[in-house]
């Protein structure tokens, strides 16, 4: 299934308390379990801005989980490929 990378823009994401992340997590869980075929992989935090990575059939469903959830997705990427430093070994 692909893999999509998340942009989500959050004014002041990185001064969001432990709490406040707790929060915002357990809603996007609530409304996954309503998606089966949607998964959340993992997001990184930055000051103003959030990413997330997830595994979903096509870019409407991540959609679809933004809306219900009530997060922007300012910018949905398909991933197309990975790269790491093993991909310089060969």
């Amino acid at each position: 299934m692909p893999k999509f990378l998340i942009e989500r823009e959050i004014p002041g994401a990185g001064k969001l308390s432990s709490a406040d992340l707790h929060a915002i997590s357990q809603k996007s869980c609530g409304v996954l379990r309503t998606m089966p075929q949607v998964q959340w992989l993992e997001s990184y935090v930055t000051d103003d801005k959030i990413y997330c990575v997830y595994i979903a059939p096509d870019e409407q469903a991540v959609r679809n989980h933004a809306q219900q959830g009530g997060f922007p997705a300012n910018r949905i990427s398909a991933i197309r490929r990975m790269i790491d430093p093993t991909t310089a070994e060969g």
